[in-house]
């Protein structure tokens, strides 16, 4: 991570920050029906205001996932609603989902989801390619410099660490200027190094760009680089909390039951 730590003074700049955020209102989601449904989100309506980062945590099976998904576009709420900026992602086709997902939403995973074939380059900028639209030259080239891939981006990502991988992935999610980045577990396969700088850049992404980011996590230390933590327990929200610790999110969790 020498590189980016080298590379960065602060993220760029250029252009305005895109509108954006999302929130829901009363949103569940319901898998299967009669006496097998299960009630994975029961009635949640929260909010991840524009320029601020937002964690998501909870017990196993609280729902985390699935409200991220929800709101990514992913997957469709049973009921209630999902708003992307002022979309309401329930009153799109198929088709303006998609180009709602690609053109608007960035994605952060913990496996990363590189994929394999193209290069660092063109890994980065595949949600543009798809689209087909060009990318901001000028942009690009600032986030690269930012996150230290320019010596890498010919390579594919099996030549890459696992924290280079993840800078790949980011740059990606950034490359098109997203109205929300979601992360789901952005740190869960990289060493203690690697993930302290992913955060660092997520949070930079926040506080230079006003860039919105949403972020699923088990991880205490994760959550304390956001503005505020949003707990889940059994599919609803019990808890928003502002200004998060460490040590104040791991007790939180604890009275929840867990921090998985």
């Amino acid at each position: 991570m020498g590189n980016a730590s080298q590379a960065r003074h602060a993220l760029p700049t250029t252009g305005a920050a895109t509108a954006g955020g999302a929130r829901t209102a009363g949103l569940a989601k319901v898998y299967g029906s009669g006496d097998t449904a299960v009630r994975a989100l029961d009635g949640v309506s929260v909010e991840f205001p524009r320029g601020r980062f937002t964690a998501i945590m909870g017990p196993s099976g609280a729902g985390k996932s699935t409200l991220m998904h929800c709101v990514a576009g992913l997957d469709s709420a049973t009921s209630g609603q999902v708003f992307v900026g002022d979309e309401e992602l329930g009153a799109l086709s198929d088709r303006q989902l998609t180009k709602l997902r690609r053109e608007r939403i960035g994605f952060v995973f913990q496996a990363f989801n590189l994929i394999p074939t193209l290069t660092a380059r063109e890994n980065i900028l595949l949600p543009m390619t798809l689209a087909g639209t060009k990318p901001d030259q000028e942009w690009l080239g600032s986030i690269v410099r930012v996150l230290g891939l320019g010596d890498r981006l010919g390579h594919r990502p099996s030549e890459l660490s696992g924290g280079q991988q993840q800078r790949v992935a980011l740059a990606r999610a950034l490359a098109t200027r997203p109205q929300i980045i979601f992360a789901d577990e952005p740190t869960g396969n990289l060493d203690s190094r690697s993930g302290a700088e992913v955060l660092r850049l997520l949070r930079e992404a926040v506080d230079e760009l006003r860039q919105t980011v949403a972020m699923v996590t088990h991880d205490p230390v994760a959550a304390a680089h956001a503005d505020a933590v949003i707990f889940l327990a059994d599919g609803q929200v019990v808890d928003i909390m502002t200004g998060p610790t460490p040590a104040r999110v791991l007790d939180r969790m604890g009275e929840l039951g867990g921090t998985s």
